[in-house]
């Protein structure tokens, strides 16, 4: 299994959110993201479980990471509910992380197996819609772990004022069918 983090954080600050909410809407994010996940495993918090468009994203298994023993998802033949991030220790499909902040947090920062082994790293270069209501939700810890236990390993891709760039785990030998995979998705055009 590769575990794989994948998010899109402010430049300046590190936020990825404002409340639930993404503070920009760029539709090249989205598509990227799409072109990354789909037809994947994917674990997300209850929060951006909750944010994705009726409780789902279309062709994606999706484990609910949550506190929350009875919590109920939208989708029981494809979305799971997750209580223990030890959970992931032995799974064998791919493993996708998408958000929020704790959940990147909890892998970033936990146990080494659990550590991603790749990190889809983007920047969005513009303003933030700060009429958005709620606390700044910011990744600064899990950024400060890339900087330090990670590598660079592709130059920036630029679309729309957001720079992408992939990072792996020093050391540590990646699967080269996942990065080509990856590499298609970031470096793509129309």
């Amino acid at each position: 299994m590769t575990k794989i983090a994948v998010w899109c954080r402010h430049q300046e600050d590190n936020i990825i959110g404002i409340g639930p909410n993404i503070p920009w809407h760029i539709s090249s994010d989205f598509k990227r993201f799409k072109r990354i996940t789909e037809n994947k495993t994917l674990v997300a918090g209850q929060t951006t479980y909750e944010s994705f468009p009726n409780k789902t994203l279309p062709n994606r298994d999706i484990f609910v990471l949550t506190f929350d023993e009875k919590y109920k998802v939208s989708d029981p033949k494809r979305h799971f509910v997750s209580n223990d991030i030890n959970d992931f220790r032995e799974l064998e499909e791919n493993l996708f992380i998408v958000g929020g902040a704790s959940v990147y947090k909890a892998f970033l920062t936990g146990k080494s197996k659990l550590m991603p082994d790749v990190i889809v790293d983007s920047k969005y270069m513009g303003e933030l819609n700060l009429e958005l209501k709620g606390d700044s939700v910011d990744i600064t810890p899990c950024i400060e772990v890339m900087e330090k236990k990670y590598r660079k390993i592709t130059p920036d891709y630029e679309e729309d004022n957001i720079l992408t760039s992939i990072w792996v785990r020093k050391n540590e030998f990646v699967d080269q069918e996942v990065l080509k995979e990856l590499l298609k998705a970031i470096d793509y055009s129309d």
